[in-house]
This record gives structure tokens, C-alpha cells and sequence, in this order.
């Protein structure tokens, strides 16, 4: 081989080597920078908000110690309810009695109550959801006339939640002194208000609420006999005490309590609302007394996808560190729930 040849021949071996240096550069270079986009997009899921499968609604109870003992307006419900992190409003009838009693519910009074509560919540964008009513009658009663006249004095807040672009009320089947008149009686009542308020596009729906209403599964065979799609449920997290030591409904020491789990469990399929009760909290932010994570997977695997509405009414923190804790530990279970 002559000289010309041999240099030729190590030109050519330098500059394969050359490309076989830069093309192993690039080949690292480019596989560096694809695990940075791939460690950023990782970042980006890990750090990204998960939307709850629920919205967040607040029933107004959760205020009254505001509203009955330092004179809060029932009427800053909205705006308040807007600043704590809710779009969902749910009304408590109860609350605004003072002032509809002396009018003695007048067709006025009602309109009035109605046009107030529609201009809060459109000033502060907030979601007309349901009225829970008290003290109207009872609709399970055995007597024919005073079932009757308990229906009756539930249409005007049927009127009223039709005029708030509200979708249901909330009722109470406490009474009756047997399980079978009581489930006679209550598909009765039931029927007769629903049959009301389904020309208004009203739901009406009921809520484990003391004495036989607390046993869920009568309350299902309830709403299975009345069969209305504007009747159903709102179960409630608590509420599952059938009966008190000293014989009221809502006081008292209780002295049998259906299962809370098994009771939202049977409420779930008739569910039109959810009522997230709570009382206290431990360090960590959970519910002393009721597993809300275990709540929410049955709520969850209803296939519910609508407001959860938080209720707080313990007696340690103040109203609006309540209704806060509620909210966060709502948020924090949805995070979790797979």
C-alpha cells in the first residue's frame, strides 16, 4: 500500500469514528431530552387538580346557631355560602319562620321570602338546589284529615321551590306508631304530595330523619311502593337513630341506631341529594364518627354525580370552621377515591 494510500485510509477511519462519536452524542442528548419531557409531563399529572365527581352545596343548617343565637340574616346565606368555597344552596324553611309566621304564610309573605332569596343567589352566582321543610304537618299521620291537611300545607313550599328554580323539598315521614300504618300512611302522604308536584317539576324527597324514617330499608320499600320519579331520597350520613331513650324523635340519648353504611347503601338508588353530616374532627381532619371515605365509595358506586351537600353540627368548632373542615375532608376523600 503506498503512502497516499495509507493516509487515505486513516482519514477515513478518524472521520468514522468522528461520526460514530457525534451520532452516539446525539443519540444520548436526544434520549436525555426526552426523559426530561417525560419527567415533565409526570410532574404536570402528579400536580394537576382532580375535579371531585361531585358538586359542593351547603345546607343551611349548618348556620342556624348564627342565625338563632347572634341574629345573622338568614338571608346572607348565599353570599356566605359563595366566600366558604359552595355554588349549591340549600334552604332550610325553618330559618325564615319568624318572619312568615307573623304573615301567617301568606301568598305575600311567601313571595317575598322567594323574591329574596332568588336576588341573593343571582348576586352572588350561586345554585338554587332544595328547600328542607319543618314543621308542616305530619304526613304520616293515621288520621286521614290530618295527613291530608300536612300535604296541603307543603304546597306552598312546593310553589315557592318551583318559583326558586329549586329541584326538590325535603320532607319528614317521622311519625306513625306501627311499621305497617306507618308504611301505609307514608306511601299515602308520599303520594298525595308528589302527585302536587310533579306538574311544578318538583322532586319530593326524604331524608332518614328520626324514627321509622331512620330504618332505611322500610324507607326503601317505601319509595319502591310510591314509584313516582319526583319521589325519593336524601340520605343523610347521620340521622340513623330509630329510638331515643327518653321517646322524642330528634333529643335524646339514642337507644337503637341502624347501621349509617348499610343505611346509605339502601338510600343510594332513590338518592336525589346527599346530606354530608358532621360533628367532630380529629387532628388529622377526619370525622370522628363516621368513616366519610367509606360514605363516599358508596355514594360513589351509586353512579351519583350530583351536589353533596355538607351539614355541620358539632359542637367544638364554630359554625364556619365546621362547614370549612366538612368541605376540605370531602375534597380530600374524592382525591383518594380510586
Amino acid at each position: 500500500m503506498t503512502n497516499l494510500e495509507i493516509m487515505k485510509d486513516s482519514i477515513f477511519n478518524k472521520r468514522g469514528l468522528l461520526f460514530a462519536f457525534f451520532a452516539v452524542f446525539l443519540f444520548f442528548f436526544s434520549c436525555k431530552d426526552e426523559k426530561k419531557k417525560e419527567d415533565t409531563i409526570l410532574k404536570v399529572e402528579d400536580t394537576a387538580v382532580v375535579a371531585p365527581f361531585f358538586k359542593l352545596s351547603l345546607a343551611q343548617w349548618s348556620m342556624h346557631k348564627m342565625i338563632f343565637d347572634d341574629n345573622v340574616s338568614p338571608y346572607t346565606f348565599a353570599g356566605k355560602a359563595k366566600s366558604w368555597g359552595f355554588s349549591g344552596l340549600e334552604y332550610v324553611s325553618g330559618l325564615y319562620y319568624e318572619e312568615l309566621e307573623k304573615e301567617n304564610f301568606s301568598d305575600e309573605a311567601m313571595a317575598a321570602f322567594v323574591e329574596k332569596c332568588n336576588a341573593e343567589s343571582k348576586k352572588h352566582g350561586m345554585t338554587n338546589l332544595l328547600i328542607m321543610i319543618d314543621g308542616q304537618g305530619d304526613l304520616a299521620t293515621e288520621k286521614p284529615e290530618e295527613r291530608k291537611a300536612a300535604v296541603e300545607n307543603h304546597y306552598k313550599w312546593v310553589d315557592a321551590a318551583e318559583a326558586m328554580g329549586c329541584h326538590s323539598i325535603r320532607v319528614n315521614l317521622a311519625g306513625g306508631t306501627t311499621k305497617e300504618k306507618w308504611l301505609e300512611n307514608a306511601v299515602d302522604g308520599l303520594t298525595q304530595l308528589a302527585t302536587y308536584a310533579k306538574d311544578k317539576n318538583i322532586n319530593v324527597i326524604v331524608e332518614n330523619h328520626g324514627g321509622f324514617s331512620s330504618n332505611a330499608e322500610d324507607l326503601a320499600t317505601v319509595m319502591s311502593t310510591v314509584n313516582m320519579p319526583n319521589c325519593g331520597t336524601l340520605p343523610d350520613f347521620g340521622n340513623f337513630c330509630i329510638k331515643r331513650k327518653d321517646g322524642s324523635v330528634y333529643n335524646g340519648e339514642c337507644a337503637e341506631e341502624y347501621d349509617m353504611y348499610k343505611g346509605v347503601q339502601e338510600l343510594m338508588p332513590f338518592a336525589k341529594g346527599v346530606s354530608a353530616k358532621s360533628y367532630n374532627f380529629d387532628a388529622e381532619g377526619n370525622e370522628t364518627k363516621i368513616d366519610f371515605s367509606k360514605m363516599m365509595k358508596i355514594v360513589k358506586e351509586a353512579g351519583y354525580e350530583g351536589f353533596v351537600g355538607v351539614e355541620y353540627e358539632g359542637d367544638v368548632l364554630t359554625e364556619e370552621e365546621g362547614i370549612i373542615a366538612t368541605k376540605d375532608l370531602l375534597l380530600k376523600v374524592a382525591k383518594n377515591l380510586k
